[in-house]
């Protein structure tokens, strides 16, 4: 039999006398190579301390102190030392955490009653403890939050330093407190705003940060307020400061004041601003100084933070070689625990144990990547992405084809950014309807039925020579799937899931604090057509981010850009198409520049990573058809795909 903590003194009678025995030593218990749930959440020591970071956000002289809630087996009180989880957040006080809108709750004393999500339930008894840490700004923490930038990212920082001796700690009271029950290695965790911070931390390259769990996380800010140049909407940055600050507005006006200015939406350029809260290549962060190993989970379809954040870092990281694992799904802004639920925790389960507990349960030798291909259809594979994709280049022909040859010398095609019927552009819906009728404000080009299945695995790459007869417009690139099929409905309600009334249990609960959660199904839609891939760029930031260079109307120029990554199937009869426009109403908060834009087809193409089961992935395109002319979807309705903050 298993034999867990064992804390109370033993008492052995000898010889008519009573004599205590040493007290064994609080023990993890492992079996199978995981740990087990030998300590009780019921019993678990609950407290808050306040954290002294190195930054003074809010600027009243002096540094901002963050407020970390702590739930830790009673045992570390006996000598037993836990890693710990720690999910540091700018929404326990507001948005609350998860599917279910989860927010902190406390007792008189003001320690922690009910953390959100299921951690705490799960990984206590396992013998870790769980932080629940409010960002610099928010909830119980002093200071003001902004938006990604450094005391955003510090503030976190500052808790892992004290977690392994660097920094200073005070309870309520006031007296300093150290954290003598915990073995220092730290893995940070949590979706959107939460994994973002996770990122930014271990960007810093803290010691003690062993691994991340970044869901759905930005890397870089500006590219969450933007892509090349063209905005996805304005005032972002104060905005979200003060969404997530429930304190009065004047506290922190002076700061959201400085985001306003910072973020320079009159241009949507990348400045020294933006490279404060760039965790990728940044002045406080970047991937170049991570430790910490990455398991990331994203949305291949999540338009909130778009997967360039992942599909960037993962591979700035993969050139650092660092070790890192990923789940990839067709869902939209979603946490895996609602998608894949059993094969998450456990997943997460075996992370946690292998790189905080140092358990080799070889989870590090199994495929590094999981794929969601379809509803509820899963691949593994050795890396992402697929390490046997071969690039097909697609060239637009005179004739509104999309094939392997290039056009004749000399042959265009053109269309305007002019402003659709809401002032803005022309949604996405109107961009891809039947790609064979003209349109002045879109270019379309189709292939034939695709003979045979192939997958799409990477980053779609863009490249145009045009000519405008103004000195710059926004310009669109959607790769499109024509074909009747079923798909996870990723732009609806609930971005590819639906909750349902049931629950099911993942750990221990208390009365104010349960391990049970709804339980969600996956959700689709049958249709005739699906955008694929997506990207955006302002002629004039085509060279440089920082420096637009406008363009001498009348002239030719070659652009090139990365749309958002993607894995799909790309199915046999099927047609694959490329769209170009101008301002994407759906995506684009830009106003039309008016301009034509005429586009040299010769000198123009997509080029896409395909994996196929033959060796030449370029079977997969079949030659222009000599029957009867195809015709698309006269009528498309794509919805945009809310926001979703938590």
């Amino acid at each position: 039999m298993t034999v867990a903590a064992l804390t109370g003194a033993a008492l052995a009678a000898a010889g008519g006398g009573a004599t205590a025995l040493a007290q064994p030593s609080p023990k993890i218990v492992v079996e199978d190579g995981v740990t087990q749930p030998v300590f009780s959440y019921k019993d678990a020591i609950r407290e808050h301390v306040y954290v002294e970071s190195s930054v003074d956000s809010d600027r009243d002289g002096k540094k901002d102190r963050v407020n970390v809630d702590i739930i830790r087996p009673k045992e570390t009180e006996h000598g037993l030392k836990v890693p710990v989880i720690m999910d540091e957040s700018p929404y326990y006080d507001n948005a609350g955490r998860g599917n279910e809108s989860e927010l902190k709750t406390y007792d008189a004393n003001g320690d922690p009653v009910k953390f959100p999500l299921v951690y705490d339930n799960y990984f206590v008894p396992r013998g870790y403890a769980f932080l629940a840490v409010d960002m610099v700004g928010t909830t119980r923490s002093d200071g003001c939050p902004v938006s990604g930038g450094p005391s955003d990212v510090l503030g976190g920082k500052a808790v892992v330093d004290w977690l392994n001796g660097r920094a200073k700690a005070y309870k309520p009271d006031g007296s300093p407190v150290e954290a003598t029950w915990t073995t220092g290695r730290t893995g940070m965790i949590g979706k959107s705003y939460d994994g973002t911070l996770a990122n930014g931390v271990a960007a810093t390259g803290v010691e003690g940060l062993e691994t991340i769990v970044p869901i759905s996380a930005i890397s870089s800010w500006y590219d969450y307020s933007r892509m090349n140049g063209v905005k996805y909407t304005d005032d972002e940055q104060p905005w979200l400061a003060s969404y997530v600050d429930t304190d009065p507005p004047e506290k922190c006006a002076a700061v959201n004041a400085d985001l306003d200015a910072g973020e320079d939406d009159a241009t949507g350029d990348y400045n020294a601003y933006w490279k404060t809260t760039d965790y990728r290549d940044g002045t406080i962060a970047r991937a170049s100084r991570v430790r910490a190993s990455i398991f990331a989970a994203h949305g291949v379809n999540d338009l909130n933070v778009k997967d360039d954040h992942f599909a960037e870092w993962w591979n700035a990281l993969a050139r650092r070689g660092v070790q890192r694992k990923v789940w990839l799904s067709q869902r939209g802004h979603v946490d895996p625990f609602d998608i894949r639920r059993d094969a998450w925790v456990d997943t997460l389960h075996r992370w946690f144990d292998h790189e905080l507990q140092k358990i080799p349960n070889g989870i590090m030798r199994e495929p590094r990547a999981d794929i969601e291909i379809g509803p509820d259809q899963w691949i593994t594979q050795r890396d992402w992405p697929a390490r046997d994709a071969r690039e097909i280049v697609l060239r637009p022909g005179a004739d509104g084809t999309l094939g392997l040859r290039r056009a004749a010398r000399g042959t265009t095609a053109a269309f305007t950014d002019a402003p659709g019927p809401r002032g803005f552009g022309h949604s996405e819906s109107a961009m891809v309807a039947d790609p064979t009728a003209s349109q002045p404000y879109r270019a379309a080009f189709v292939s034939g039925p695709l003979p045979r299945t192939g997958r799409l695995s990477g980053t779609p790459d863009a490249r145009l020579r045009i000519k405008l007869d103004k000195p710059t417009s926004n310009l669109t690139a959607l790769l499109v799937d024509y074909g009747e099929d079923t798909r996870v409905n990723y732009l609806g309600a609930g971005a590819g899931i639906r909750t349902l009334a049931t629950e099911d249990c993942h750990g221990e609960s208390t009365p104010a604090d349960d391990a049970c959660y709804k339980q969600t199904e996956v959700t689709t839609v049958t249709s005739p057509v699906n955008v694929v891939a997506r990207g955006w760029l302002d002629a004039q930031n085509a060279r440089s981010l920082s420096h637009p260079r406008p363009l001498r109307p009348g002239r030719y120029y070659t652009v090139g850009w990365e749309t958002l990554s993607q894995e799909y199937l790309l199915k046999k009869g099927h047609r694959l198409a490329l769209v170009l426009a101008g301002t994407d109403a759906d995506y684009n908060y830009e106003q039309p520049t008016g301009a034509q834009v005429t586009v040299d087809l010769r000198g123009s193409s997509i080029t896409i990573p395909v994996v196929a089961a033959e060796d030449d992935p370029a079977t997969m395109i079949a030659p222009p058809e000599r029957t009867a002319p195809w015709r698309g979807p006269s009528e498309v309705n794509l919805p945009v795909q809310e926001r979703d903050l938590r």
